[in-house]
């Protein structure tokens, strides 16, 4: 196995520089098949990405069954079987599997808590959790009340550290006062900057740790998406790939223009851009990028050796001012992502 530099989030956790979103392995972004997906991830470990991130409500659904789907959680317990001691597992609950405009969409009470825990332990074949998150808020309950019953996790030595995903910077302090938090995951990118407002630098003032997901713009930022690629991925529908495809477009051609200079690839230099955004806000930053190849997992890694100077950071920056279209406003509208309840 490759050797990746280690960082701590919060709460002592301790993982590689760089992680991998598994999402991707789960037909999310075009078909894969189940031993390719598996061969991808032993590919990605052996390059030194330990940093594994999953969730109960990616892949897809068994038949005749309800409630989240699993598929992506037992697809890493078979590469783990022979190599769990390698990987720092990350996994998520709170989605019900029912996301749209009708249903409950989010749980966050004790006993989801406890019963999504135990199914996802069932599925990883493991006997405790790295880090585990609260995916998406219940928004009708207090976060307290919900990461209280992660606490619990903790105390019964299933879980060993606490994350939450999209949550706003007061849902953050609210839940650190109950137990410490890890890690926030939430989109983070040269495109996708809302963050930086108000919950970044709550994450810094109280010591947890940043995990982006998808850095990389779900493929925007490489320059190497496709409008064929995009009608055949769950980005279809959203406005900033879809009717705004083209006028994104600068923002590519700035990243494009920086990877020139630096001799470095557009993915590459949007990792770094990330790096370097820590380091100004100063908290640890461990992108998540998801594929389903492992060539370019080791693209991403060659971020890790990539430097930016001042002004290709600031002409990066404003890049920014170039994006048309809000971000993954996919589901039940603005109060999905931190940013709708800020």
């Amino acid at each position: 196995m490759a050797t990746i530099p280690t960082i701590e989030l919060g709460d002592g956790l301790t993982v590689s520089r760089l992680g991998f979103g598994g999402m991707a392995l789960s037909n999310v972004y075009g078909g894969i098949d189940s031993a390719g997906a598996e061969r991808t991830l032993h590919g990605v470990i052996d390059l030194g990405v330990t940093f594994i991130d999953t969730a109960d409500v990616y892949g897809e659904p068994h038949p005749g069954t309800a409630g989240p789907a699993g598929t992506n959680e037992e697809l890493v317990g078979r590469v783990l079987r022979a190599r769990r001691d390698e990987v720092q597992l990350a996994t998520k609950f709170g989605i019900t599997g029912d996301v749209g405009p009708e249903g409950n969409t989010t749980r966050g009470d004790r006993a989801y808590v406890h019963r999504a825990c135990d199914a996802s332990l069932t599925r990883l074949g493991v006997d405790v959790i790295d880090l585990y998150y609260m995916h998406r808020r219940e928004l009708d309950r207090p976060i307290e009340e919900t990461v209280a019953a992660m606490a619990e996790l903790v105390r019964a030595g299933k879980v060993r550290h606490l994350g939450l995903s999209e949550v706003t910077a007061d849902e953050l302090r609210a839940a650190a006062s109950v137990h410490p938090i890890a890690a926030v995951q939430s989109e983070w990118s040269i495109w996708s900057r809302d963050v930086e407002a108000r919950v970044v630098p709550a994450a810094q003032e109280l010591d947890v740790g940043f995990v982006p997901y998808s850095p990389l713009g779900r493929g925007f930022l490489t320059g190497t998406l496709t409008k064929e690629a995009v009608r055949d991925s769950t980005r279809s529908g959203q406005p900033r790939f879809d009717e705004h495809f083209d006028a994104n477009q600068p923002v590519v051609n700035a990243i494009r223009s920086v990877a020139t200079e630096t001799g470095a690839t557009p993915a590459q230099v949007a990792l770094t851009w990330l790096w370097a955004q820590g380091d100004r806000f100063g908290l640890p930053v461990v992108p998540i990028p998801g594929t389903r190849r492992v060539e370019r997992m080791r693209e991403n890694a060659g971020s890790l050796d990539v430097t930016l100077t001042d002004a290709q950071l600031d002409e990066l920056d404003a890049a920014s001012a170039y994006v048309v279209g809000e971000r993954n406003l996919t589901y039940n509208g603005p109060e999905w992502i931190s940013s709708g309840r800020e």
